[in-house]
């Protein structure tokens, strides 16, 4: 089932792209800005309006053409995964279908950026109270939100979209577990985890993203040896090992985010890019997601020695918050994309940078979005969790 959900999810983004498409070519069409793209006689006054009427009677129409081809494309591919899924019923395991490099590019053209800036604005917009239950009820009914966990039932006090988002859960609600170093720093499911293999990290099975793209350049801490690769500069400790862990958040999760152990926050590293979907059937078509997507990267040690957070964005999550930084501003239009700024806090009257201790209150998303965990680890140190597994907030992810 959560193979066919996948699929479906996959496909669904490649429609949304298609029909993006379909109503930029109508666009042009009603101001007729692509007759006069596309003839080439537009300005030849040569030809007499009956040579003319001939020539646009034989000529084909664009529209009609991207709406047979796109069919066609659509069709095609939903052949090849029908085919796949035939394979996989017979015990045959078949490699993801990772988008190339054309369909990448139409994708990230798409304004997300522009519009989730939008639908930011439009979640502060305050609604009369006769308004909230009805709307707040068919999103709940939606995506399936359980309301009596909120520290707040009363669907009435949520004055706008953005704080019924960014709701609060009853103290007893996610009692952290204390016996465990490392626990879940949000409520969402688990996409992958596991060890760092090579300089890249999976995002989903067989589908990865380099990890020197995804963090940038080392330079928020000095290095005394000449490593032999990236992941060499991470790894501190003799014996240690990097270790890495991805929670996806869906729009119906709890959206804060805590601090998933004890540690010492060094470094902020904020990269401007692209705001595109990142649930799993996208996650699994678009390889090195994380790496296109505007993000937050939190570095620094625990006991154990590296250890990092990225709150990654989505389309419709340009806004990601923390807690301590009033300076972050993400998803701002004097940002340009490929680029990152960098923030320490470690200064000449704060040495250790910014302690949090395990649980504690870290940042909040606008809608749901991605927690991407990175970190050093004695060699015993075993996972105890399953792939597309349902975790919550408090939760142990692994022991040693």
């Amino acid at each position: 089932m959560l193979t066919e959900c996948l699929h479906f999810q996959n496909s669904y983004i490649k429609i949304e792209m298609y029909i993006f498409l379909l109503k930029y070519i109508i666009l042009l069409s009603e101001n007729n800005i692509l007759d006069k793209l596309l003839d080439p006689l537009h300005n030849l006054p040569s030809f007499s309006n009956k040579q003319r009427g001939k020539y646009k009677m034989a000529r084909m129409r664009p529209l009609p053409i991207l709406i047979a081809t796109g069919s066609g494309y659509l069709g095609y591919d939903q052949y090849g995964r029908y085919k796949d899924r035939e394979l996989q019923k017979l015990g045959i395991e078949v490699p993801p279908r990772v988008a190339n490099e054309l369909q990448v590019t139409i994708y990230k053209s798409i304004p997300t950026r522009l519009l989730s800036r939008a639908w930011g604005r439009l979640n502060q917009v305050d609604l009369p109270t006769w308004l909230r239950k009805p709307i707040y009820s068919l999103y709940i009914w939606t995506f399936g939100v359980n309301m009596k966990e909120a520290a707040v039932e009363d669907l009435q006090h949520y004055r706008n979209l953005g704080e019924f988002f960014r709701r609060k859960l009853k103290p007893q609600a996610r009692p952290v577990c204390d016996s465990h170093c490392v626990i879940s720093p949000a409520d969402g499911k688990i996409l992958h985890f596991g060890r760092v293999k090579n300089c890249e990290v999976e995002q989903v099975k067989g589908v990865t993203y380099s990890l020197e793209t995804f963090l940038g350049p080392y330079t928020w801490t000095e290095s005394l040896d000449d490593p032999s690769s990236f992941q060499d500069l991470l790894v501190t400790k003799e014996g240690n090992e990097l270790f890495h862990c991805v929670v996806y958040l869906a729009p119906g999760d709890y959206h804060c985010f805590h601090s998933p152990t004890d540690w010492r926050v060094a470094h902020r590293r904020h990269f401007p890019g692209s705001l595109m979907s990142v649930n799993p059937g996208v996650a699994r078509w678009i390889k090195e997601l994380f790496c296109h997507n505007e993000r937050v990267v939190l570095s620094g040690e625990w006991t154990h020695g590296f250890f990092s957070l990225t709150a990654v964005g989505a389309t419709n999550v340009g806004s990601i918050r923390i807690y301590f930084d009033k300076e972050l501003r993400t998803n701002n239009p004097r940002y340009n994309k490929g680029s990152y700024n960098d923030l320490s806090y470690v200064s000449n009257n704060n040495r250790e940078g910014v302690t949090m201790r395990k649980g504690e209150h870290l940042g909040e998303f606008n809608l749901g979005s991605t927690i991407v965990l990175l970190f050093e680890a004695p060699r015993d140190f075993k996972f105890s969790l399953t792939a597309g597994q349902k975790i919550h907030f408090g939760e142990p992810l692994g022991t040693m």
